[in-house]
């Protein structure tokens, strides 16, 4: 990307010592940005957050991944607008930055402010490795922006050292864990009691599962805490929404009876937000009350009512979890999908028959709520490829010529060679194809649709499998086109910056249903209407039968929980329309 004037690049020390510290080639596949965790934050976010985070001409600032001072120079400007002395707000201010270059940019740009004393600032080093050879808590504010980094990216020694702290402050990182967790928990210990943090954070923060317990770390060491989100993404190039983390009031010890205060504020654009001042934003947010048991933020972008509504159908008799009556699990994972997913005329043109199974390969092809075997011959008319090729044990010991061809031309390509490929014997048998009693969709658009299998077909990892309980699959999803069940999607899955909602299967699981399976519109009739786009006449249809007829809600629950799914959809669908709409202008059309 072009620099913009008034913009600096987002870089921090940890994800620039992935680039100079791997070996060469390891990383060439990844896009740079993405390897750096390297987005923009404009210098007026990185202004907010100052204002909101120094308060006192005495506060002690630490940025824990500085890159070239973008938050160190807003600081700057913060302490000069508090009667700091030019020299004297280098003693205040502490960056962290690994990479030479960076750091030598951060301490050009504070130079003019700051003069000789710009070099007292920005310490170039790891910053995990200064946390641990410094003493802390020894900051009033931490303000920045830390690496968006995918634990597999992370370099050693720089990942131990930030797992092995997050074990100090008691918590159990895992192989999910993304590198800006351990930023925020250093960060966090970093504080003097009362300190506070400003930073910007993915959304993820507020939904995956590997954060849940930053979450209540987070509520278990500070007195406030206020979410700031944006349908207009605050990076151009991030594929998941970002958030502005402002906690407030560190406590000097953790403590899981403390009482946290939790808000939401919403705005529509960047400007919204900068415009205003901080106190002046945040006054109107209105504090939600904190559940230690891994709730998702995501339900803080809920009014109180709502909030309280859910919790109390969570507990509810006539409620219950998905996993009650049906399991779910990922579709088949391939390994080479361009070489293991045919068309029909594929199959035909290789000599494979006899050697594939039915399957579904993307969620288009699911259009109603009933998958049938004239459906999936519908589908291989049409050149789709829903062919998986599919080698069974016996066969793999005696391969047909046309199958070793193939084999070998897949070997050229070096398809073997992939990982899940290579740890399989022989490699070209693809494990775990089985049929289920119906398909899930992963990833969400609008409504988290569920399609009964009597096609006989399989499905890819783009598509989740479920399996029925009680021998009954087409009761259990026909009681899933509901309100309940959208709603509650909304709250357990989670949302990027394209507006997809996705479900991971133990999410999945979470989605609440009537406890007990009694009818509801048929699929048949279900399945008709949905092809035609009549969805709503579906889920209208079942609030008077199962939520209100079997379940025994009223016709006002119904319309909360309609009007729950209905904000949460269209608050992540609208980041959607946004980015059509800019990537429209962008081009010119």
């Amino acid at each position: 990307m072009t620099k913009e004037r008034g913009q600096s690049r987002k870089t921090n020390g940890a994800t620039q010592a992935k680039v100079s510290a791997s070996p060469a080639g390891r990383f060439t596949d990844l896009d740079q940005d993405k390897l750096r965790g390297g987005y923009y934050t404009s210098a007026e976010v990185a202004h907010w957050l100052c204002a909101w985070a120094i308060r006192e001409a005495s506060d002690n600032v630490l940025e824990p991944s500085c890159g070239d001072g973008a938050f160190l120079a807003a600081a700057t400007e913060r302490f000069t607008q508090l009667g700091v002395r030019g020299p004297d707000i280098a003693d205040r201010l502490t960056g962290i930055e690994i990479i030479p270059a960076e750091a030598e940019r951060a301490t050009d740009r504070l130079r003019p402010a700051l003069g000789l004393r710009a070099g007292d600032v920005v310490k170039m080093s790891d910053f995990f490795g200064w946390w641990q050879d410094s003493v802390q808590p020894n900051f009033d504010a931490v303000i920045g922006n830390p690496p968006f980094i995918r634990y597999q990216s992370f370099p050693e020694p720089h990942r131990s050292r930030a797992m092995a702290m997050m074990g100090e402050q008691g918590l159990s990182p895992n192989r999910l864990t993304n590198i800006w967790v351990p930023f925020v928990v250093a960060s966090a210990a970093s504080l003097r009691p009362g300190g506070r943090m400003a930073l910007v954070l993915p959304a993820e923060l507020l939904q995956v599962t590997y954060a849940a317990q930053l979450r209540s770390f987070l509520t278990d060491r500070f007195s406030r805490i206020d979410i700031v989100a944006c349908n207009e993404l605050f990076f151009e190039k991030a594929e998941q929404e970002v958030v502005l983390l402002l906690a407030d009031g560190a406590l000097a010890e953790a403590s899981e009876t403390n009482t946290c205060r939790v808000t939401m504020t919403e705005a529509a654009t960047v400007g919204e937000i900068t415009k205003r001042k901080p106190a002046a934003l945040l006054k109107a947010a209105q504090p939600k009350t904190i559940q230690h048991d891994n709730e998702k933020w995501l339900k803080y972008f809920l009014t109180t009512r709502e909030i309280a509504f859910m919790r109390e159908l969570r507990q509810a008799e006539n409620t219950t979890a998905m996993v009650t009556h049906a399991s779910v699990d990922v579709g088949v994972v391939t390994g080479k999908n361009e070489f293991f997913v045919l068309s029909g005329e594929q199959v035909e043109a290789l000599g494979l028959e006899g050697y594939t199974t039915p399957l579904v390969s993307r969620s288009v092809q699911l259009r109603g709520t009933r998958l049938g075997k004239t459906d999936w011959k519908t589908l291989s008319r049409a050149g789709d490829r829903v062919h998986l090729l599919n080698i069974s044990a016996a066969q793999a010991s005696k391969l047909s010529s046309a199958l070793r061809r193939y084999i070998r031309d897949g070997e050229e390509k070096e398809y073997h060679k992939g990982y899940k490929c290579s740890i399989r014997r022989p490699w070209f048998t693809v494990p775990s194809v089985w049929t289920p009693d119906g398909f899930m969709f992963r990833q969400i658009y609008d409504f988290p649709r569920i399609v009964l299998n009597n096609s006989g077909a399989t499905s890819t990892d783009t598509i989740h499998r479920l399996t029925s309980k009680s021998g009954k699959p087409e009761r259990v999803i026909a009681n899933t086109y509901t309100w309940l069940t959208a709603a509650s999607a909304e709250i357990e899955g989670r949302s990027y910056g394209g507006g997809v909602l996705e479900l991971e299967p133990t999410e999945a699981e979470r989605l609440m249903m009537p406890a007990k399976l009694n009818g509801a519109m048929p699929l048949a009739e279900a399945d008709r209407l949905t092809r035609a786009g009549a969805l709503d006449t579906v889920l209208e249809e079942n609030a008077r039968i199962v939520l209100m007829g079997h379940m025994g809600l009223s016709s006002a629950d119904c319309v909360i929980l309609r009007d729950i799914w209905t904000k949460m959809r269209d608050r992540r669908m609208g980041r959607r329309r946004g980015a059509r709409g800019k990537a429209a202008q962008d081009s010119g059309s």
